[in-house]
């Protein structure tokens, strides 16, 4: 019954309660201090009743803000959120009406606009599928294409910014670490030799052909840099003579939007323009000071999309035997460590794969603090930006909300396979399609960069530790 009240009357009801809560409780208090005058005097008894009516009227106010925040407020945030998720983040699940039950029409026009939106998404996106697969088909004969010719095609922007690789150029990138996008071509070749390089080209205006060593400068490759309209380079690897292994020929990986891209401050970024490192861990226990990792997963997030096949999944050797009850949370056993780098190492892969990136990761506190006890060893230093999800999702969708990992993908309609939920690999992709989900929704709530969304995070850091 109380359920089919209009949202005005439901309010107009609280404040009745306030006025007749208040005129009881101010009669019983002027009854009480009528019979405390009768038993001493006048100012006993007022100084009674006054005391009584301040005590009952803040209990009253207590009692009916707590009401109207479980029936209404509550309700309206839990509404907006996920009107926002709808709107911005693409989410076609079905509005939840049952929690907004006491906000009268609030909830079914709610669910009437979000199907109606869905519906009309839905047409869009039918159309863009159509066209998007026509797209991927004719990527799909260009990758076979490029395959068929041994040369290892890399795109580098006028910043020495990794903006295109194929699939025969992952593999020569992958022998001197992770391939990934928008990251120093120097991070994979020797930087005075493509200097060098770049400097005779640019005298020339033609291409120049060379021996390029690698980043580690125990490798080296017959190469060509041959100079792009408009700025940047390509750089053209013979593959003929290298030994790769049968599926090098991998989809072309590629962001043209990095060759407008400047260099700035990370800060002043637009969101949707910044990198972003997605980090889980897997460890043999739950106290950062004193367990040890044995797994790193990450995913790299390059203009606001998870780009396929840039990814680290890392097994780190604890140095101590990783607990049974552990193992059987995460499924990494001491078996599976054995030949494993230890932290030392495996931080610093992961160091490089994160370097000029936001990190994100969901309670990052636990996951930094155990990159950070090891920092010495490893010889880094920790200064990236850190986005932690549990508190995107307190800024978004309130505090009072549920913020686990799980209760995220729910909320954002991303699925985590079972047999890779608690692996570090598969929480970090859900936590990745996670944050790409909030990235709209965030910048819809007015937060385009990097620094708005560090400035509301602040506010909400009595969740969880705040890293910047």
């Amino acid at each position: 019954m109380l359920s089919g009240l209009s949202l005005r009357l439901r309010i107009f009801l609280f404040f009745c309660l306030i006025a007749l809560g208040g005129t009881a409780l101010a009669g019983t208090a002027l009854w009480f201090g009528y019979t405390r005058a009768e038993a001493t005097d006048d100012v006993n008894g007022f100084t009674l009743a006054a005391i009584l009516i301040a005590f009952g009227f803040t209990a009253l106010c207590a009692g009916v803000w707590l009401l109207f925040d479980e029936n209404v407020a509550k309700p309206i945030e839990r509404l907006s959120a996920d009107l926002r998720a709808h709107a911005h983040a693409g989410i076609g699940t079905r509005v939840d009406t049952d929690a907004a039950r006491y906000l009268g029409d609030l909830g079914p026009a709610a669910s009437a606009l979000s199907s109606q939106l869905s519906a009309s998404t839905l047409a869009s996106a039918d159309r863009i599928a159509a066209e998007t697969a026509r797209l991927e088909s004719e990527k799909a004969r260009l990758t076979a294409l490029l395959t068929e010719i041994p040369v290892a095609t890399i795109l580098v922007g006028s910043a020495d910014q990794i903006v295109l690789y194929d699939g025969q150029a992952a593999e020569v990138l992958a022998s001197q670490g992770i391939p990934r996008l928008n990251a120093p071509v120097t991070d994979y070749f020797d930087g005075a030799a493509l200097k060098g390089l770049r400097k005779q080209m640019n005298r020339t205006g033609r291409e120049v052909a060379a021996t390029l060593p690698g980043h580690d400068r125990a490798q080296s490759y017959d190469a060509r840099l041959r100079p792009m309209d408009g700025g940047g380079y390509i750089i053209l690897v013979d593959a003929a003579h290298l030994d790769l292994p049968p599926d090098a020929a991998r989809p072309l990986t590629y962001d043209f939007a990095l060759l407008d891209q400047a260099p700035g401050a990370l800060d002043a970024m637009p969101l949707g323009r910044l990198t972003y490192t997605v980090l889980d861990t897997e460890t043999t226990g739950l106290l950062p000071h004193k367990d040890e990792i044995v797994q790193i997963g990450a995913v790299r997030i390059v203009n606001g999309r998870i780009v396929p096949g840039e990814r680290m999944d890392q097994l780190v050797n604890p140095g101590r035997p990783i607990p049974p009850a552990s193992s059987k949370v995460h499924g990494v056993t001491d078996a599976m460590v054995a030949g494993a780098p230890g932290i030392a190492e495996a931080g610093r892969r992961f160091h490089t794969f994160a370097r000029d990136s936001v990190i994100v990761a969901h309670n990052a506190p636990f996951d930094m603090a155990f990159l950070h006890r090891h920092k010495t060893r490893m010889g880094v230093e920790w200064t990236h930006p850190i986005l932690d999800t549990v508190l995107l999702s307190a800024v978004l969708f309130g505090a009072s909300q549920t913020h686990t990992l799980d209760a995220l993908c729910d909320r954002l309609a991303v699925t985590i396979p079972p047999n890779l939920r608690h692996t570090a690999l598969g929480d970090a992709q859900a936590t990745a399609e996670v944050f790409g989900r909030m990235l709209p929704m965030l910048e819809a709530r007015g937060m385009t960069t990097l620094e708005d969304v560090l400035a509301e995070t602040k506010r909400h850091g009595r969740l969880i530790e705040d890293l910047n």
